[in-house]
């Protein structure tokens, strides 16, 4: 048997291989609700998913819409250049979405019993 036919089905059985671990994972994750979350924007945004949302006297009146809120953990976009990752009790993360034609950025701070979310990110 030359090299190339056994390459041709070493190949054919890998592909059925991940095949069938796609579709064994994708189904086990809907069954159980579970992300694979391996990045650190996505690890954090599921932490703060999974804690009660406060909103913060400085939130203005649009900002608070619990869906709204709900769609920016889900959805966006954590900036850890302009977050501050090393504060105490709360680690306090800038997280921006595309809302339409502009992007909006909130300032969250994450305790460990609570979201709280503060006021709408303004640039120096």
């Amino acid at each position: 048997m030359g090299f190339l036919r056994r390459l041709g089905w070493y190949l054919v059985g890998l592909s059925i291989g991940i095949i069938f671990l796609v579709f064994f994972f994708k189904k086990k994750s809907d069954e159980t609700d579970t992300e694979f979350c391996y990045f650190p924007n996505c690890r954090v945004l599921k932490d703060m998913r999974s804690k009660p949302l406060v909103f913060g006297d400085n939130l203005e009146a649009r900002f608070r819409d619990t869906v709204l809120i709900r769609s920016f953990l889900q959805d966006g976009d954590i900036d850890f250049g302009r977050s501050d990752t090393e504060s105490k009790p709360c680690k306090t993360y800038v997280v921006k979405m595309k809302q339409a034609q502009d992007e909006i950025q909130l300032i969250f701070k994450n305790c460990s019993g609570e979201v709280i979310v503060e006021s709408k990110f303004k640039e120096n």
